[in-house]
C-alpha cells in the first residue's frame, strides 16, 4: 500500500481549520523536590486533546457546508444551463417548423396556380378550337350547300363528339383536394390528346408521302404509255 506525500507548497495552499480553543499553559514542574501531578497532567493533555478534536470537527462541518453550498450553486448552473439550451433548441425547431410550412405553402400556391392556368390555355384552346370549327363549318355549308344525308349525318356525329368533349367545368364546390385532382386530370386528358394529335399529324405526313409517291408513279406510268404508244405508231 502506497501514501501520497503532500509537499509543503500543497499543505501551505490548503486552508488550515482555525482552533477555537484556548491555548492550555503547560504544566511547571515544581521547585523544591514537591511530587510532580502527573494525573493532572494527563487529564489537561486529555482537556487539550478534545478540544483540538472538537475544533477539527467544527472546521470540518464548516468546510462541508460550504462545498455542499458549490456543489448546489454548480448544480443550479448546469440546470440553468440545459433549460436555456433546451429553450433554444425549441425555438431552432419552432422556426425550421415555420420555415418548412412556408415553403410548402409556396409549393402549393405555385402548383395551384400552374394548374389554373394550365387549365385557362386549355380552355382558350376549346374555344379557339370551337370558333375554327363553327367558321370552318359554315363556310363549308356556304361553298357546298346540301351535299346529302351522309355527309349531314358525319357532320352531326362530329358536333356531338365535340359538344361531348366540351363539358362545362363547374369548380366552385370543390374543395382544394378536388381542385388539385381536377387539375391533374384536365392536365393528363390535355396529354393524351396532344399524343393523339401527334400520331395523327405524323400519319397524315405519311399518307400525303404515300399519294404523291402514287402520283409521281401515275405520271411515269403515263409518260411510258404514251411513249410506248408513239413507237407502235
Amino acid at each position: 500500500m502506497s501514501f501520497a506525500v503532500e509537499s509543503p507548497a500543497e499543505d501551505d495552499a490548503k486552508p488550515k481549520p482555525k482552533a477555537f480553543a484556548p491555548p492550555i499553559a503547560v504544566p511547571k514542574i515544581p521547585e523544591g523536590g514537591d511530587k510532580v501531578d502527573f494525573d493532572d497532567i494527563h487529564r489537561k493533555r486529555q482537556e487539550k486533546d478534545l478540544t483540538e478534536l472538537q475544533s477539527l470537527i467544527q472546521a470540518h462541518f464548516i468546510q462541508r457546508k460550504n462545498d455542499e453550498a458549490e456543489l448546489v450553486t454548480l448544480v443550479n448552473r448546469i440546470e440553468k444551463r440545459r433549460t436555456e439550451r433546451a429553450e433554444q433548441q425549441r425555438v431552432r425547431a419552432e422556426l425550421e417548423k415555420e420555415r418548412m410550412a412556408r415553403v410548402a405553402e409556396e409549393k402549393e400556391r405555385k402548383e395551384l396556380e400552374d394548374a389554373r392556368k394550365k387549365q385557362d390555355d386549355e380552355f382558350k384552346k376549346k374555344k379557339a378550337l370551337t370558333n375554327m370549327t363553327h367558321q370552318y363549318g359554315g363556310v363549308q355549308q356556304r361553298q357546298e350547300g346540301k351535299k346529302g344525308a351522309k355527309k349531314q349525318t358525319e357532320r352531326e356525329k362530329k358536333k356531338k363528339i365535340l359538344a361531348e368533349r366540351r363539358k362545362p367545368l363547374n369548380i366552385d364546390h370543390l374543395t382544394e383536394d378536388k381542385v388539385k385532382e381536377k387539375a391533374n386530370e384536365m392536365w393528363q386528358c390535355l396529354m393524351t390528346l396532344e399524343a393523339e394529335k401527334f400520331d395523327l399529324g405524323g400519319k397524315l405526313k405519311k399518307q400525303k408521302y404515300e399519294i404523291n409517291v402514287l402520283q409521281s408513279r401515275i405520271i411515269e406510268q403515263q409518260k411510258f404509255a404514251k411513249g410506248r404508244g408513239k413507237g407502235r405508231r
